[in-house]
């Protein structure tokens, strides 16, 4: 279901393991340069530029990006159009398969400038190429552009080219993070080599990547498995609502995923027909004052699969329920009555119930009364708790007493937003934002629980396993509830008996397809939580079909 993810240091140690395998340096250079050319042409014809007689001004750093560049030049010149290497060194700096694919360009009567003479329009190139190919930073490339490169982005960024093709990473942007480091390249197509980096697929990169398409270069299987990464993510995506993806994969390749939802994941004496068989979900929170979140999760629960799910709540949210929701289950709760409807009595009442149920969704709608903190420790401490999925109020309870992580196991799943992760980790959403990869790291050392970090690009940390990146940016789920559907849909999958990392992870990527589902009814938004919910049952049964084309699934 994964593709590699590496980082750029990562990355680095799979190139010198290829080399010390005995693949050389300049063959891995004229790999990446040959992916990279039929990149350029495929998405030079679909912009209705021939590359016979068009000009193409490629703009070289010092590195092994340069390198990309010299070997280019040469396809493009084969190609019948004309290149113009703007070199950010003098020829006799280069080292290296860099140093040897310029001098073969140069034999071959490439022509050759320098990057500070572009930089102050002394040289007779086009202001306008057809094409523009940025080589100048590769993934290396961290902290802050100096003045010089920043120059050389902005007057690449000006150039009024029909084509910009970023060459493994737009210079100027982070691998690590996404972020302009202040100022990034903006192109229409990034190609990177072998696997995506961490920073190339988080949505608020995809401004300066444009359509990210990952091509491979020969790197041996060997080499990535002994050297695994720290991250991955799925290896099929759907279609982005503006007709492009933000990352494409081979074609043939579809997601393993109808076999793992098509059946219970745990053997039922039952039978597969039965409703136990299929899982039970207990849902505990809400108020009086917030009586929707935890019927939403619930109904989500039921709308994923679960054959049995049972609301345990205050009489409002029961209420609630017996109105809008004739098929859940209920269950009253001993000892709780007025505006504190919860307590450490409160808790004990679930004991016995505990134990019959396939997971528990926990928090939706509980509120931030006084005995709520009371409840979580006394729930938390229940003997056969099952796997259990944590949101919303349940998160606030444990920031207000963070001994309770101690009580959190690797069979727990806890779903922050960006605001409640501040709070667990007492800063500010905008820090967690600033640097989301950083956030979740510092939410996996409070607990060796399953953390899912919510938003634009979800990031998903499992004890002992690479984060897993969520690369999509779907408006339609940008709404209120949407975390309680989330919430109850992982609920639904844990009591399917299948993996606690597995369930967290399939229920982002079921929510994502559910939202962007919706675009197709929605596609300015207007939806509500009850339609991402009530979707859900189309979405699964869509999950393992096969590709089509080079994207799949294909909604």
């Amino acid at each position: 279901m994964f593709v590699p993810v590496p980082t750029p240091e990562e990355m680095a140690r799979w190139d010198a393991a290829a080399i010390a395998a005995g693949i050389s340096e300049e063959t891995l250079m004229e790999n990446a340069a040959r992916a990279a050319m039929d990149c350029l042409r495929a998405h030079a014809s679909a912009r209705g530029i021939a590359l016979p007689g068009s000009s193409a001004l490629l703009l070289a750093g010092g590195g092994n990006n340069g390198g990309d560049a010299f070997c280019m030049a040469r396809h493009l010149l084969d190609a019948g159009a004309r290149p113009f290497l703007i070199c950010s060194r003098s020829p006799e700096q280069y080292r290296g398969a860099a140093a040897h694919w310029l001098q073969v360009a140069i034999n071959l009567g490439v022509p050759v400038f320098s990057a500070d003479d572009w930089a102050k329009d002394e040289i007779d190139v086009p202001f306008a190429p057809d094409i523009a190919v940025d080589a100048l930073l590769g993934t290396g490339f961290h902290g802050e552009l100096r003045a010089r490169e920043a120059g050389l982005v902005e007057k690449l960024n000006g150039l009024a080219a029909r084509l910009v093709l970023a060459v493994d990473v737009p210079s100027g942007l982070s691998a690590r993070n996404g972020r302009p480091s202040p100022v990034a390249v903006r192109a229409h197509v990034t190609v990177t080599f072998q696997a995506a980096k961490p920073g190339l697929l988080l949505p608020e990169a995809q401004p300066f990547t444009g359509r990210l398409e990952v091509r491979p270069i020969g790197m041996p299987r060997a080499v990535q498995e002994a050297n695994p990464p720290s991250f991955r993510t799925w290896i099929s995506f759907p279609r982005a609502l503006d007709g492009g993806t933000p990352y494409a994969v081979e074609r043939g390749a579809s997601p393993r995923v109808a076999k793992i939802l098509a059946e219970p994941a745990k053997p039922s004496s039952v039978g597969p027909a039965h409703k136990g068989a299929a899982g039970r979900v207990l849902v505990v929170g809400g108020c009086p004052s917030y009586t929707g979140a935890p019927c939403l999760a619930a109904w989500a629960a039921l709308r994923a699969g679960a054959g049995l799910v049972t609301l345990a709540g205050p009489e409002p949210v029961l209420n609630a329920a017996r109105l809008s929701m004739p098929a859940l289950t209920l269950r009253s709760l001993a000892g709780n009555s007025g505006d504190d409807a919860w307590s450490e009595k409160t808790a004990s009442s679930l004991a016995d119930a505990l134990p019959t149920y396939g997971a528990l969704v926990f928090g939706p709608g509980l509120g931030r009364e006084k005995g709520t903190v009371e409840f979580a420790d006394a729930l938390l401490r229940l003997p056969h708790r099952p796997p259990s999925v944590l949101d919303a109020d349940a998160l606030f309870a444990l920031a207000q007493r963070p001994e309770l992580l101690s009580l959190l196991r690797p069979c727990d799943v806890l779903t922050p937003h960006p605001g409640e992760a501040a709070t667990l980790l007492r800063t500010s959403a905008k820090d967690v934002q600033t640097d989301r990869f950083a956030a979740l790291r510092a939410l996996a050392e409070l607990a060796p629980a399953i953390w899912v970090l919510k938003g634009e690009g979800t990031l998903i940390a499992a004890p002992g396993e690479p984060t897993v990146i969520s690369p999509w940016r779907v408006p339609q789920l940008a709404v209120a509830g949407s975390g309680d559907v989330l919430a109850g849909l992982t609920g639904a999958l844990l009591a399917r008996g299948h993996g606690t990392p597995l369930a967290a992870t399939l229920g982002v990527w079921i929510h994502a397809f559910a939202g962007m589902r919706l675009a197709e009814d929605f596609p300015v938004r207007g939806n509500g939580p009850h339609d991402i919910a009530n979707i859900l049952p189309r979405v699964l049964g869509a999950a393992g079909e096969p590709c089509k084309g080079d994207i799949c699934p294909s909604f």
